[in-house]
């Protein structure tokens, strides 16, 4: 008599997956934190606050070349007064003489006693000084002391990622270092033995290795270290092995394909030999499997353990919805979650799939989006045209005109 084969779990929506992952996995603490100097910061997630020990701008200073002077000296447009100093950015300027001006440039500090800078396309000079030819007002064209960030301020928050303007505004306050999350390093392996690398002659049956590439840019691009296995022949010893290895040194372990439990498939039984394994259905699309363990230590600890579809479009999106947050979570990164734009659609989706959709996306020049014409899990070249995802809830038809959901590549990897 045949058994009725048990009931599949209903299908876990993708942040409830999110959520119960980023729930295991703890932002860093403070010894893994390391000093760089500021040049060499670019793209770090910063470990401390960074806060001013000076006022900036550090005293008053002109916001252009001119004339600094007393307001009160000047009764009225055309009076003239006489040029007693020059003041050239770097250089400090003795105090003002009561009814003179002194020629200031961009920058400079303004002397003591003057109270206002009026720029020089205002101003003619004369015999013997300044004709001002402007009504003059009490503090115009001056940068206050701390006008931009006072002493004692906070700059920088932890948690951000450090652009490049981010890095200016900490010199702008003096800091020659910073205090850094360390890099996570992450593993990353492929099993199949139809695999092989470009510049290899295709065997029958064979395919190039393209999530290997893929997926080492993306973990180069949000700031962790790869620690690339290559290619682990289909046998359950050599996938035990590679786990063990690459658990020993590194902070997660990547991998795409090969969770299942077909004869080839020998990751599901090596990770329950050698740590923990969730394996989840996820309603989306592209997309669908998802596993998420650890691989334990020899010393008791464990590396955290993803494993991702391996149709090369299904694999990208879903490390960029579900490794991502937990890699910037693993340099303590305090935004986790994209950001979506409410755009508009020019194309038409009349058949929503019943679980939640990723569609790829370009904007156009009329200020809408386009969509790829072929959507399926395995069109690569789908990632390279679009700009961004539609993230389109199930059963939602789109028709044209209608607000989606948009998120940017461009933010998803970087």
């Amino acid at each position: 008599m045949n058994e009725t084969p048990p009931p599949r779990p209903p299908l876990l929506a993708l942040d409830d997956a999110i959520e119960r992952i980023l729930a295991r996995v703890a932002a860093p603490g403070a010894d893994r934190a390391e000093t760089l100097s500021t040049f060499d910061a670019l793209g770090r997630v910063l470990a401390a606050d960074v806060r001013s020990q000076i006022d900036v701008p550090p005293e008053d200073n002109s916001e252009m070349d001119g004339y600094a002077l007393r307001a009160g000296d000047v009764a009225a447009a055309g009076t003239v007064l006489p040029v007693s100093q020059r003041i050239a950015a770097g250089s400090v300027g003795a105090p003002l003489a009561p009814g003179t001006a002194a020629r200031i440039f961009t920058g400079a500090q303004v002397p003591p006693g003057a109270d206002a800078v009026v720029m020089q396309e205002q101003c003619s000079v004369v015999d013997g000084g300044v004709r001002v030819d402007a009504v003059v007002r009490v503090g115009q064209s001056i940068r206050r002391r701390g006008e931009d960030v006072e002493r004692g301020a906070r700059v920088l928050g932890a948690g951000i990622r450090l652009s490049p303007q981010a890095l200016g505004m900490a010199a702008s306050v003096g800091a020659a270092t910073l205090q850094v999350a360390r890099r996570p390093r992450v593993a990353l392996f492929s099993t199949g033995d139809e695999l092989a690398m470009p510049g290899e002659t295709l065997k029958p049956g064979a395919i190039y290795n393209s999530n290997r590439f893929t997926l080492r840019g993306l973990i180069e691009s949000l700031g962790a270290v790869h620690d690339d296995l290559g290619i682990v022949p289909d046998r359950l010893d050599a996938t035990r092995e590679a786990l063990k290895r690459a658990a020993e040194r590194n902070d997660l372990i990547v991998t795409c394909g090969g969770v299942s439990v077909g004869e080839e498939d020998h990751l599901r039984p090596a990770l329950e030999r050698e740590g923990r394994l969730d394996l989840w259905q996820i309603a989306m699309k592209p997309g669908k499997p998802l596993a998420f363990g650890e691989v334990f230590r020899g010393d008791g600890s464990s590396a955290w353990f993803i494993g991702l579809p391996g149709n090369p479009v299904s694999s990208f999106v879903t490390f960029l919805l579900a490794v991502r947050p937990v890699l910037l979570r693993l340099q303590g990164a305090s935004d986790l979650a994209p950001r979506p734009m409410a755009m508009r659609a020019d194309f038409a989706w009349p058949k929503p799939d019943r679980r939640r959709e990723f569609l790829r996306v370009r904007r156009n020049d009329a200020g809408g989006l386009d969509l790829f014409g072929h959507q399926g899990s395995a069109v690569l070249t789908s990632t390279i045209w679009a700009d961004g995802l539609v993230d389109n809830p199930p059963g939602q038809a789109i028709a044209p005109g209608d607000t989606v959901r948009y998120l940017s590549l461009r933010e998803l990897l970087g």
